[in-house]
């Protein structure tokens, strides 16, 4: 396949080009960038000092009618704009920033106080989480990637919530993110001075993934009342670590909760289920695809904690994107992305 990488300067767009640089399906990966066409990629990256890809300029009825794939690794509010003009042609677009992943437009200009995507686009677009979506992904042509922090939540509360053991009324989502999740351009809450030996709340009850995360819990459970979201920035450069509490609908024992996430998760290629007692940490899954799980319940309030971690860069962005892409195309899901975490 021939893939298209626009917003290739920004650090998923790096992950992108990274990760299809040794996929096995992947003929050519050609680069795109509205403010820095014709400079080389290593000018911005000096890692990538033995690539020779010149970013180009976008021309949409050119791209859509001879790459096999274009991912949008854009800002919110960019492809929203671009994706009326990449699709109805040969390639599969999948769309990284936030701009499709809300069914209702209104919400998005709620939310993330832009315009919001036509409607006829968002209809087509297909929510890509693949170990709850997997069928829709294989036949969609536009696939809205989830967030990062959507993505921990969802897959630590997606069989509780689907088996009705929460109280839908009373969920509390603490989430903790690297400085990597803020982008590439820096700003007064990601600067060195601000972050280092510091931990910070930021967007309290404003974050833009809250509804992203209320809208596929009510299509699990219709009766799903709004959560409680906080994210903090903590100092280190990439993981998520999602905390979950919530509170049983009735009397079941941690043994019963485990095999609830093993039902759904046990032969999942992506997620790996720690044992009661053991809990994971965001190092576990650095530079990987991996989801890890773990889960506890204490039993003098009836009060389940779910800890989710990923790695924002690659399961909340570019490996999941890709992961999509490989259903997308009718490819082993697994292709290119079962790389061990990095440690230390």
């Amino acid at each position: 396949m021939k893939a298209g990488i626009v917003g290739a300067t920004g650090y998923g767009g790096v992950e992108l080009s990274r990760l299809l640089s040794s996929h096995s399906h992947i003929e050519s990966i050609t680069l795109y960038s509205s403010t820095q066409s014709g400079e080389g990629i290593s000018e911005s990256y000096s890692h990538l000092n033995t690539a020779q890809d010149q970013l180009r300029p976008l021309k949409p009825t050119a791209m859509k009618a001879e790459l096999d794939v274009i991912f949008l690794a854009t800002p919110a509010g960019v492809s929203r704009k671009l994706t009326p003009d990449l699709i109805g042609g040969k390639a599969k677009v999948i769309d990284l920033s936030g701009d499709l992943r809300l069914t209702d437009p209104n919400a998005y200009t709620k939310w993330y106080k832009k315009e919001p995507a036509p409607e006829s686009v968002l209809k087509q677009a297909v929510y890509g989480l693949p170990e709850w979506n997997r069928e829709a992904i294989q036949s969609a042509k536009l696939i809205a990637n989830p967030g990062c922090f959507p993505t921990a939540a969802l897959l630590g509360l997606g069989p509780l919530v689907k088996e009705k053991l929460l109280d839908p009324g009373r969920i509390v989502i603490d989430a903790k993110t690297g400085v990597s999740g803020a982008g590439k351009n820096p700003n007064p809450l990601t600067h060195f001075a601000h972050t280092q030996e510091n931990v910070q709340i930021y967007k309290v009850n404003q974050h833009q993934h809250i509804p992203e995360i209320e809208q596929q819990l009510t299509v699990w459970e219709e009766s799903m009342a709004p959560v409680t979201f906080s994210t903090h920035l903590i100092p280190m450069t990439r993981g998520i670590m999602a905390t979950i509490y919530g509170e049983l609908t009735s009397t079941h024992s941690i043994e019963q909760l485990y095999d609830c996430l093993t039902a759904y998760y046990g032969e999942q290629p992506f997620i790996r289920l720690r044992k009661p007692g053991h809990y994971p940490g965001t190092k576990d899954v650095y530079a990987s695809n991996y989801c890890d799980i773990g889960i506890t319940i204490d039993e003098r309030t009836q009060r389940v904690t779910i800890v989710s971690v990923i790695d924002n860069l690659m399961k909340g962005a570019a490996s999941q994107a890709i992961q999509n892409m490989n259903l997308a195309a009718g490819i082993e899901e697994t292709t290119g992305l079962l790389h061990i975490p990095v440690y230390p």
